[in-house]
């Protein structure tokens, strides 16, 4: 706790002494990422900082609703024509992780590494870093107060999507005491924590649904129905639709099938590359898995890009698989 405590105040301080930020998370941003972005956009802005909050994409839709959304730019629509010496990246294991961001760094740039990956390989001038942190959210909690600023309903909304979504509507087991007393901390300044939990765990959109249909239809078992899988193509993103957003939680699907130790969605991007999301039970730690596949991510929730044809690939990450358990 004493090393995390002295990482929150260098963290304070690589804050206080500088301004003109870029605030980035990683590529695809989810809940944890968006929030972590908004979340230090309002800080800096509470303190009267100059920033910018960019991504290399878009970021979800359903999350419209944070303070300060539509001023996030889209990296691949309108990049900044100038690059930056302070940067803030939330939620990125690593420095790929930024994807094209990274060409915005000024050479020798003063990096805020906040994140809360065990397999980060603290890239950062300044590094925090909490591995047992449920979402980098629960980690801007304590940092922000650090700060004499007064919190309001904006940042708590922010902070308590990052923990809502990250821990999977408080049912993962990253869902600690810690976890649950910020939350009720947050909903007392006006979080509707159940219109939150419905509409960024519950609703489906029609594309989400079509795409389930037909990746389930090639659900696939292996290992004695231990390993269970389903794939998408680009193909089946065209025909129905879909965007990224729609993938989110496809990969539960065949983890939650009673018997299941890994469940795997392959998410074919093109004929020569593959975005492979693991999730698992106690039986197997697929942060390892990723990692020795050139990704990362959680013991339990982990992910990686694998280059090769949709079948080799699903071999390969396959036999890892068997291997590990």
């Amino acid at each position: 706790m004493e090393h995390y405590e002295r990482q929150l105040e260098e963290a304070r301080q690589f804050i206080a002494a500088r301004d003109d930020f870029l605030v980035v998370s990683h590529v695809q941003p989810d809940g944890d990422a968006a929030s972590s972005t908004v979340a230090v956009g309002w800080l800096l802005a509470q303190l009267g900082k100059t920033f910018c909050m960019i991504n290399e994409g878009s970021v979800p839709q359903r999350l419209s609703y944070l303070w300060s959304y539509d001023r996030i730019v889209n990296y691949a629509e309108q990049p900044p024509r100038r690059q930056f010496q302070n940067v803030i990246c939330v939620d990125c294991a690593d420095f790929a992780r930024v994807g094209k961001v990274g060409q915005l760094f000024a050479e020798g740039a003063d990096v805020l590494n906040i994140d809360h990956h065990p397999t980060n390989d603290s890239y950062g001038s300044v590094n925090l870093i909490k591995a047992d942190a449920a979402a980098t959210a629960e980690i801007l909690f304590d940092l922000l107060k650090r700060f004499e600023i007064e919190w309001s309903l904006d940042i708590a909304e922010a902070i308590y999507t990052g923990l809502l979504t990250d821990t999977g509507g408080f049912r993962y087991s990253n869902t600690t005491p810690k976890v649950m007393a910020a939350a009720s901390e947050l909903l007392q300044y006006g979080v509707k924590g159940h219109q939150l939990a419905d509409h960024l765990l519950e609703q489906l959109t029609m594309p989400h649904v079509l795409l389930l249909t037909k990746a389930l239809s090639r659900l696939s078992f292996a290992a004695n129905n231990k390993i269970g899988w389903i794939y998408v193509t680009p193909e089946d993103m065209r025909e129905t639709g879909a965007v990224n957003d729609d993938l989110e939680g496809l990969v539960n699907y065949p983890r939650n099938i009673e018997g299941v130790e890994v469940g795997i969605l392959f998410k074919q991007i093109d004929n020569e590359a593959v975005k492979v999301s693991m999730r698992s039970g106690p039986g197997a730690n697929v942060a390892e898995i990723a990692h020795s596949l050139g990704g990362g991510g959680h013991v339990r929730a982990a992910g990686c890009k694998v280059y090769g044809a949709l079948d080799d690939v699903i071999k390969q990450v396959i036999e890892r698989v068997k291997q590990a358990l």
